[in-house]
């Protein structure tokens, strides 16, 4: 077995793996300092996921083969990825930012399979873009803070407020455990 033989991942390319791994890092490293649910790792591969799906399914030749059924699928599949990251807490929606960057990233994936690699990396940046710009916006104008927003800063202030020590109410059923000596053993 020689290097090139070694080193060769057709029908994929380096250029089109690292643009993946690139373009989820880009994307990434705005949630993971957010602090967010999808952060680098999570980004990356979702970006190289698609993209092995998407020239996966292109390479798939002869009569009856569709590579836009591959697409359908992906972008199903990230349908359910991203509905695991939204959850509800206090009656508030959160983390729909972040399955819509799940949903972009899968995006980016295909472009960059579909050959497009110097645009999915386009792609990726405008998606930090939007994601920081917006939040810019958004925290400079008090007007844009209503709704579901200030919901949202009214917990994080909650958040921020509450002391390690400090327990909370909600789950002082949950935390509080029966002393050794309350147990009772089944006879």
């Amino acid at each position: 077995m020689d290097l090139h033989e070694l080193f060769a991942v057709e029908p994929l390319s380096w250029l089109g793996i690292l643009a993946a791994i690139l373009s989820g890092t880009i994307v990434g490293i705005e949630r993971q300092v957010l602090g967010k649910p999808v952060g680098i790792r999570t980004s990356s591969l979702i970006c190289l996921g698609t993209y092995v799906f998407t020239v996966i399914g292109e390479s798939f030749t002869g009569p009856g083969a569709d590579p836009s059924r591959v697409v359908g699928q992906i972008i199903t599949g990230i349908g359910f990825l991203g509905a695991g990251v939204i959850l509800t807490r206090d009656g508030i929606v959160l983390g729909v930012t972040s399955a819509a960057a799940v949903w972009i990233l899968a995006g980016i994936g295909v472009v960059i399979g579909s050959g497009y690699e110097a645009t999915g990396i386009k792609l990726a940046v405008l998606a930090v873009i939007i994601l920081v710009g917006v939040d810019v916006v958004e925290n400079s104008f008090k007007s844009l803070r209503r709704g579901v927003h200030a919901n949202i800063d009214s917990l994080r202030r909650r958040a921020t407020d509450m002391k390690p020590h400090d327990p909370d109410p909600k789950l002082d059923s949950i935390n509080e455990s029966p002393k050794p000596e309350e147990r009772r053993r089944p006879r």
